[in-house]
């Protein structure tokens, strides 16, 4: 038999919740591509040649307000593309430890180059430098130029199932998330030590009551993402915390916080 992945008969069950989750607020998919493209300084650039054929390239890139800088040499094959076409765009992969690459969060910025010039040049120049320091090295070069991808399409995908678009306008209007970057040893730590605590929070606020393991995956200013293991299957959630958080030194008091609101509302459960 021939499984097609459009049909919804050959996609993995996932189990729903089964109470209602009490707080699903997260990172809007403008706040996601903001977070991730700080996130790191490297993508894949997309251009193309003067046939008109696609051409993918590893670059390094600095944001300015968010839209990428490139510092590319016109003796590059992806130099010479974006000075005869500007239509480009750039892929982005969140660092980090997943062993399956898909299930990665990723972005894609499309668009078109600009040469900035002025005083936007000059700030051009020290977002790439600061995000790349060993630019300085070749980023005056005669054959180097500096280049602003002007975002006008964005695309972000979370991982299997999580996707989502955003208008150029919601993207540079958004800040990156100011507790993700920092939240990794909170997170192994939420794991190794309060497992009890994140399957108390997968029950009574993520509306899986019938959770049998809970694995932190995640942590940002509104909440906690959770993998959830139940007798039904494995299923993602998420928990809101009573208020956003504005760095990653406040993740301790709001997920304690979290853990005494889902102890009460598994020893009061609702009538």
């Amino acid at each position: 038999m021939t499984l097609d992945h459009g049909d919804p008969g050959d996609a993995p069950s996932v189990p729903a919740p089964l109470t209602e989750v009490i707080d699903s607020t997260r990172p809007s998919a403008a706040e996601e591509a903001q977070t991730i493209a700080a996130s790191t300084n490297a993508g894949t650039l997309a251009s193309l040649t003067a046939d008109g054929d696609p051409w993918a390239s590893f670059v390094t890139y600095g944001l300015l307000a968010g839209a990428p800088v490139l510092c590319v040499s016109n003796m590059a094959e992806h130099g010479r593309n974006l000075a005869g076409n500007p239509r480009a765009s750039i892929a982005i992969v969140a660092p980090n430890a997943q062993s399956d690459p898909l299930a990665s969060a990723r972005i894609t910025l499309a668009g078109h180059v600009e040469r900035p010039t002025g005083d936007e040049l000059a700030a051009a120049r020290e977002a790439h430098l600061a995000a790349v320091p060993a630019a300085k090295y070749y980023v005056d070069y005669s054959d180097f130029a500096l280049w602003v991808l002007r975002v006008e399409r964005v695309r972000w995908v979370g991982g299997y199932g999580r996707m989502d678009s955003a208008s150029a306008q919601a993207y540079l209007a958004a800040t990156p998330d100011p507790v993700t970057p920092g939240a990794a040893p909170a997170i192994e730590h939420l794991n190794n030590d309060h497992a009890d605590s994140l399957k108390e929070m997968a029950q009574g606020l993520g509306g899986f009551p019938d959770t049998t393991e809970a694995v932190c995956t995640g942590a940002d200013r509104y909440g906690l993402d959770l993998r959830v293991v139940t007798p039904r299957g494995i299923a993602y959630t998420r928990v809101g915390y009573a208020t956003p958080i504005t760095a990653a030194a406040d993740l301790r008091m709001a997920t304690v916080e979290l853990a005494k609101r889902a102890r009460s509302a598994l020893s009061d459960p609702p009538a």
